[in-house]
């Protein structure tokens, strides 16, 4: 990962991290259903934000990389890398 995503990636997980404790903390005070829901629903958004950053970078780099190669079977394997993730993503 380019030091450039890398920095505001850990930034936005530190974020991610902290709203998950505080949905810990939401839980033990028997806090509104609802408003814990909604903080689940901020946090999965943050994190998909996070995961594009990430995939970006990788398409950026390891994908343009490998299409530069010139290797066909470099080509492939991080297409099918690439599809893999995408589809895991999905479910």
């Amino acid at each position: 990962m380019r030091s450039e995503i890398k920095a505001p990636c850990l930034k936005r997980l530190k974020r991610i991290e902290g709203q998950v404790r505080g949905l810990s903390r939401m839980v033990e005070q028997d806090r509104y259903c609802i408003d814990i829901v909604t903080q689940i629903s901020a946090v999965r958004a943050a994190l998909r934000r996070v995961e594009e950053e990430v995939l970006r970078d990788h398409v950026a780099h390891c994908v343009e990389h490998a299409v530069a190669s010139g290797s066909k079977a470099e080509q492939r394997r991080k297409i099918a890398e690439l599809m893999d993730v995408l589809s895991r993503a999905e479910r």
